[in-house]
């Protein structure tokens, strides 16, 4: 599609028009990984998978492949390159940095919907957790000003695997009354369909010792210490809570996509996701939404309380009922749970915020997760960036309340974030949202990865407790890389 063109004049000109061709495909011989690998020869760019809990699938799985254009989110602009070239749009004032991301979904609409379809094309990537910086302008920005803060495709052709009938759809968005445009489409579905049908290419790790060393960005006692320095910001009435983090970095010669196969394995959840940047490679499995929205309705799925797994049922009972009698992890709970109604009641109409589930236990490979749901209805006057300013970070990785935390997160540790913290997901083109926070996630570049995990600190935390959390937390994406390096 010419966007560019259109982006120039945002004022003139008619919206690009697109009309949704669906080529049907039995589904009951093929899984997402296997397509993912067959894809990649046609431009496959990302997956994203969800398992609505550890022992069920969600409903849906999409590849998005080709897209028209990639847009990176910079501190004085978003500049968007593909097809028809770049151009750099600049951030107006008062809606950094969702100037240039409203223009480019402004300007195209879908003739017809799919029906069920959650998301026919849009923009799909990543917000990093420097993007707070545009909101709040207490927390400083990178020093680098070129450095990209988040990272989206505009995708106008997907596979979706929808798991409840068993069934392949290839979407791809044509402009309409376009010839060329549907003759790419044509092409591209033909490219598709006949790679599904060819062999799988299973990647190779490249030669490199397994067992990869993580080195922190902190020693023990330094952690320890930041937790202490937390708690008297907490006892002097400076905040309720805050999250600490570290990273830990190192080097593996395991493939990207090897690793997200171990670790969709090791940790399945609600967020599964592997996007693939010229840069960048991000290797997700997030159990926390950052924020959905669905035909008007905001919801928000604050997690915070941990425990590991137990060895044993009895164990895992033991732990469950340890988590669920906890004093300081349902004050932390309850104290989040509070900053995601006040988040919503900013955004939504009066009255509509309610919490329809309290506290509940959800299981994970490596931990055991305290859990709670609040939903609101939009207001008129918003749409789905609004929600996601609301929101944006979320309170389970900063603290509360949130910008004097963010204030001390960048205070006491040693590196900026980067797409930690952020989020992951998508701005549909029908107006729907679904972010997830980015958490128990792999940032790679070439070989050099990096993984970070915080910890809830609030007055009464032990900080080796809370750097052991720190350890729990990456143990699964810990031993997914080792598997990814050893084969399988």
């Amino acid at each position: 599609m010419n966007l560019l063109e259109i982006l120039k004049e945002p004022e003139s000109g008619k919206p690009i028009e697109l009309d949704p061709t669906v080529l049907e495909l039995p589904g009951d011989l093929e899984t997402p990984v296997s397509a993912y690998l067959k894809l990649e020869s046609v431009g496959a760019k990302f997956l994203l998978e969800s398992a609505e809990s550890p022992k069920s699938v969600g409903r849906y799985t999409f590849i998005g492949i080709s897209p028209t254009h990639r847009i990176d989110i910079l501190r004085d602009c978003c500049r968007i390159e593909g097809r028809d070239g770049k151009l750099d749009i600049p951030h107006a004032s008062d809606d950094a940095p969702f100037t240039a991301l409203r223009q480019i979904l402004a300007r195209i609409s879908i003739s017809r919907d799919v029906p069920e379809m959650r998301l026919l094309g849009g923009l799909v990537g990543y917000a990093g957790y420097n993007c707070v910086s545009f909101f709040e302008p207490r927390i400083p920005f990178p020093d680098n000003r070129d450095e990209v803060l988040g990272s989206f495709y505009l995708v106008d052709t997907l596979l979706v695997f929808d798991h409840f009938s068993r069934r392949i759809k290839v979407i791809s968005l044509t402009e309409s009354g376009n010839e060329d445009s549907l003759r790419r489409s044509k092409e591209l579905i033909d490219k598709i369909s006949a790679a599904l049908h060819g062999p799988v290419r299973i990647p190779q790790t490249m030669a490199m010792a397994a067992n990869s060393e993580f080195v922190p960005n902190m020693k023990r006692d330094e952690f320890e210490n930041m937790v202490e320095e937390a708690r008297k910001n907490i006892f002097a009435g400076n905040v309720f809570q805050i999250v600490t983090s570290q990273v830990f970095s190192g080097e593996t010669g395991a493939d990207s996509f090897q690793i997200y196969r171990a670790l969709r394995m090791l940790n399945p959840s609600p967020y599964m996701f592997y996007l693939k940047f010229d840069d960048l490679d991000l290797i997700g499995s997030s159990p926390e939404a950052l924020v959905k929205l669905e035909d008007g309705r905001a919801i928000l799925r604050p997690i915070a309380g941990t425990r590991r797994r137990g060895h044993t049922e009895e164990e895992d009972a033991m732990m469950s009922e340890e988590l669920a009698k906890d004093e300081k992890e349902l004050a932390e709970h309850v104290m989040l749970v509070d900053l995601g109604r006040n988040d919503l009641g900013r955004i939504c109409k009066y009255g509509s915020v309610t919490v329809p589930e309290f506290k509940k236990l959800e299981y994970y490979s490596h931990v055991i997760h305290l859990t709670s749901t609040v939903t609101g209805k939009l207001r008129d006057d918003a749409d789905q960036f609004d929600l996601f300013r609301a929101a944006f970070p979320a309170g389970t990785v900063t603290g509360a309340p949130k910008v004097r935390a963010m204030e001390l997160i960048n205070e006491f540790e040693p590196t900026k974030r980067g797409p930690y913290a952020g989020s992951v997901g998508y701005f549909s083109l029908s107006g729907n949202l679904d972010m997830c926070i980015a958490i128990r996630t792999i940032i790679k570049r070439g070989r050099q990865v990096s993984l970070q995990a915080g910890a809830g600190i609030v007055a009464d935390s032990v900080p080796n407790l809370e750097y052991k959390e720190t350890l729990n937390k990456i143990a699964a994406i810990k031993e997914a890389i080792r598997i990814a390096e050893e084969g399988f």
